[in-house]
């Protein structure tokens, strides 16, 4: 079984919450021009991925948490890589050259934070449930 069954499952899977069988968003590569379309219910279970309209307007906040993460992350490797030898690093020299790097990161990285952010806020109001997954569409 895995992690099927598990919020983990669904929201790296980018599936239905329910049913773990259906696809959250219409393209499965985060890198396409309709990235953030999402579909309005589950093909699987039926179950409305919008309950309410403004529905997802609290991933912000999880985007913004993961955006944290992210900046606390790069500036961990960019230690990382200074207590290894491989790299020089202070703030007072070096702070454009983290900030920038940063940026880029960001915003190569964007496209998935904000479907991971999606995913995270559906699963926190949606649980798995066996039935859903057993019906057939």
């Amino acid at each position: 079984m895995g992690l099927k069954g598990s919020k983990l499952y669904s929201i790296f899977a980018m599936k239905c919450p329910k049913c773990h069988k259906g696809q959250l968003f219409k393209s499965k590569a985060a890198y396409s021009r309709n990235m953030g379309a999402m579909h309005k219910t589950c093909e699987h279970c039926g179950e409305r991925f919008e309950p309410e309209p403004g529905f997802y307007f609290g991933a912000a906040y999880v985007s913004y948490a993961l955006t944290v993460a992210l900046w606390v992350a790069w500036y961990v490797a960019i230690i990382t890589f200074e207590s290894l030898g491989m790299y020089t690093f202070s703030f007072q020299e070096d702070a454009v050259t983290f900030i920038v790097g940063g940026i880029i990161l960001l915003i190569v990285l964007l496209p998935l934070i904000y479907r991971f952010s999606r995913s995270i806020w559906i699963n926190m109001f949606v649980s798995y449930s066996e039935e859903a997954h057993g019906r057939g569409a």
